[in-house]
């Protein structure tokens, strides 16, 4: 598990009011990205809805999914960077997937996404998730396997598997002094999780 102090308080101001958000969504956790194909069924509200803004009474929404991206590779990775270094700003951070135990090993990853451009190695699940949590407006478990650890979690798996609230720690509250929001499902059931997501806009 990280060593999450600091993220686990939220403890910087939030901005009262917002006009653009983007969302950055993580799809490298150990799960099947079955959570994100169900989004794309959603109808109240819908991805589209959402992203094209047909919503007024939300702010314009930039979604970040490796799935559903017109960028790859680093243009793809350029906004979670951008976010991790403090400037992008505000953001909602999407966690899919069970996050694995990074420290019960002598060598090698279980879970990562993109390079890191200074050392050459692959950054991992659990560094993304404590670089940018710390900065997230919200932080969201998109997922039976993100909320609880699913079946990754089970007894004599090697990565060690476990929830995000595991991670974070149960308290775990964010920029917007939000706890994690979970929606579970094995998929996400699609309309409960647009509603989580848009309602904390």
């Amino acid at each position: 598990m990280a060593d999450t102090t600091e993220i686990r308080e939220g403890n910087a101001p939030a901005p009262q009011s917002i006009s653009e958000i983007d969302v950055l969504w993580i799809t490298a956790g150990l799960g099947c990205a079955g959570d994100t194909i169900a989004m794309t069924a959603a109808t109240q509200p819908s991805i589209e809805d959402i992203v094209l803004g047909s919503m007024p009474w939300i702010p314009k929404v930039r979604l970040h999914n490796p799935f559903l991206a017109i960028e790859n590779g680093d243009d793809f990775l350029s906004p979670f960077h951008q976010a991790a270094d403090g400037k992008l700003a505000p953001f909602i951070l999407v966690v899919e997937g069970s996050i694995p135990n990074e420290n019960n090993k002598s060598e090698g990853y279980w879970a990562s996404l993109g390079t890191d451009e200074k050392t050459g190695q692959p950054i991992t699940t659990c560094e993304w998730i404590d670089r940018l949590a710390l900065k997230a407006w919200a932080v969201v478990a998109a997922g039976t396997c993100a909320t609880y650890g699913g079946i990754h979690a089970m007894e004599g798996n090697p990565t060690g598997c476990m929830g995000l609230p595991d991670y974070l720690g149960w308290h775990w509250k964010s920029l917007a002094n939000i706890p994690i929001v979970w929606v579970p499902g094995c998929p996400v059931q699609p309309d409960n999780f647009m509603e989580g997501i848009s309602d904390n806009f």
